[in-house]
């Protein structure tokens, strides 16, 4: 099956998502039904948020988007690839060069230090060369305005650090497309809004922001925003 039209000006494209979960391993136990049928596209160079109330599917939306999570049925493109076909061993090889993930809880390695920690994704890649790796992962630690910290463990730092060196780490193999997810969830507002200055400068950089929160001041950031109502799209919005 060959992509939707249109895919030159869409990153990513979904057509008629669904994801459904069982609650046991009994067959015979109901059924949980987190999308239903989502059509969806992420323009090139857009800063799309991604709202909704607890339970809405916006975190199972993101996690089929990037492969983390099966669906069910339907169809996710990213570029020219068929995303919903890949095996998960596929899909993490592929996520390592195309895609960069933002998680609420950080998910920093403890044992690591700043610098390291935005090592790995380029080690386990296998891009640039081991001095290069270092040289640009100190580069983008001072692109978020945290390069003077590098070699501190995570625990050293604040959580508004600590997110921030989490998006340095995403965009260490140069991936076309950044998901977070709740990303600034655990922060204060003055910290969240100095996180989302970080997301609205990758725009610039030719990046695609996909960000998902529940909150409707964070929500005006963006350059468009859709709403999941028990997972459909419910409303669709551009800024104004």
């Amino acid at each position: 099956m060959t992509p939707m039209n249109g895919r030159a000006v869409a990153l990513v494209r979904t057509r008629r998502l669904v994801k459904e979960y069982r609650g046991t391993a009994d067959r015979a136990a109901p059924r949980v039904v987190a999308l239903r049928g989502i059509d969806l596209e992420v323009r090139r160079g857009e800063f799309l948020i991604i709202t909704g109330r607890s339970g809405a599917g916006k975190t199972t939306l993101v996690n089929c988007l990037t492969r983390l999570d099966r669906n069910t049925s339907g169809e996710v493109w990213v570029g020219e690839r068929a995303v919903h076909g890949m095996s998960m061993e596929a899909a993490a090889r592929w996520r390592r060069r195309n895609v960069g993930i933002v998680f609420q809880t950080f998910e920093l390695i403890p044992s690591l230090s700043l610098l390291n920690n935005v090592v790995l994704p380029m080690n386990l890649a296998g891009c640039y060369s081991p001095r290069e790796r270092r040289r640009r992962a100190l580069a983008l630690l001072e692109d978020v305005g945290i390069a003077e910290h590098a070699l501190k463990p995570p625990t050293a730092i604040s959580g508004g650090q600590q997110q921030r060196v989490a998006i340095a780490r995403a965009l260490a193999n140069d991936p076309p497309l950044i998901i977070a997810d709740e990303p600034t969830g655990s922060l204060d507002s003055a910290t969240a809004s100095q996180v989302l200055d970080v997301f609205e400068a990758l725009l610039s950089r030719g990046k695609t922001v996909v960000l998902v929160t529940h909150d409707r001041d964070i929500a005006r950031r963006g350059s468009r925003t859709i709403t999941l109502v028990d997972g459909l799209v419910a409303d669709r919005k551009e800024a104004l």
